[in-house]
């Protein structure tokens, strides 16, 4: 291959971790201009939960060698005790306190939610940066992706929404920034990839936005902009299409049109990320980002 997959693998790890991390900061400045001077002015730039769980995949990965969903969930939990002050939502916790106090997997705690359907929020998908890394190229990684997400969401919109934003950061991840973007073969193939319709028909309306060049409010508005991950993921999707060249507008495209700012930040920045590479990344921004050498080292041995 001739592009360099380390230092895509790296920006992929930390675009998300920093789009994570600006977006947080969007939810205070929702101008373009306030909004990087918050990040000009802040002497760390710190991850949420987003990140924190990311990590905690990669981490699982890179010692098991695969997914391994009650390795994944000990390590979310272990992580969660150290940092319960990341921002997580109700859901893991909920979790955490169902495997302890009834001797059940993370797996069957995850399906009791929501009436035993599951969840389907963009946090699987918000995390799944570990897995485009590791499976990239692999048949199997819709499969390994939809299994990692039912350590927490085991609704069948939930895991969907995992697996095609795992296959946007892998696909990504193999192509050259240097040529031309193969916009309608990188689209189409996450259409394909999905399994329910409210994915699919997203996805389908991401192409339409994007071919006619709808502008973000537009686009923010049709997809929707509430934390299911059918109503987030794609509009991650959307920003980077909009965007394929430029990781910044990528991402304040994807933080400063409403929603689940961080968490579209971490998408966004993770498919841009492993796109375009760590290089490409703002690196006055990349020498604030919380942990940064760590969240490198675990990108690289996601390769070895």
């Amino acid at each position: 291959m001739s592009v360099d997959l380390r230092k895509k693998a790296i920006g992929a790890m930390i675009g998300s971790a920093l789009g994570d991390a600006v977006g947080e900061l969007a939810f205070r400045y929702r101008q373009r201009d306030a909004l990087i001077q918050a990040v000009i002015r802040a002497p760390m730039l710190r991850y949420t939960d987003d990140t924190a769980m990311a990590i905690g995949l990669a981490e699982s990965i890179g010692k098991k060698g695969d997914v391994d969903p009650e390795h994944i969930g000990e390590t979310f939990h272990r992580n969660f005790l150290a940092e319960p002050w990341r921002g997580y939502a109700s859901g893991p916790p909920r979790i955490f306190d169902m495997v302890k106090r009834y001797g059940i997997t993370y797996r069957e705690a995850a399906k009791s939610l929501f009436r035993g359907q599951g969840s389907f929020g963009n946090g699987a998908a918000m995390r799944i940066v570990p897995v485009g890394i590791f499976f990239h190229g692999r048949p199997d990684i819709l499969e390994k992706a939809r299994l990692s997400a039912e350590v927490t969401h085991a609704h069948p919109i939930g895991k969907d929404g995992a697996a095609v934003q795992a296959l946007a950061i892998a696909k990504a991840l193999e192509l050259d920034p240097t040529g031309p973007f193969p916009l309608p073969g990188f689209i189409g193939l996450l259409i394909n990839a999905a399994e329910t319709s409210e994915i699919r028909n997203k996805m389908i309306l991401v192409k339409e936005l994007i071919t006619k060049g709808a502008k973000p409010s537009e686009a923010a508005r049709e997809i929707g902009q509430s934390v299911a991950v059918h109503e987030s993921m794609p509009f991650a999707v959307y920003s980077f299409l909009r965007h394929p060249d430029s990781y910044e507008n990528c991402l304040m495209c994807a933080v400063l049109n409403g929603g689940d700012r961080d968490t579209l930040g971490a998408m966004a920045g993770a498919i841009s990320g492993a796109y375009l590479g760590i290089d490409a990344i703002p690196h006055a921004w990349v020498s604030k980002l919380e942990n940064r050498a760590y969240i490198e080292q675990l990108a690289l041995k996601l390769l070895s």
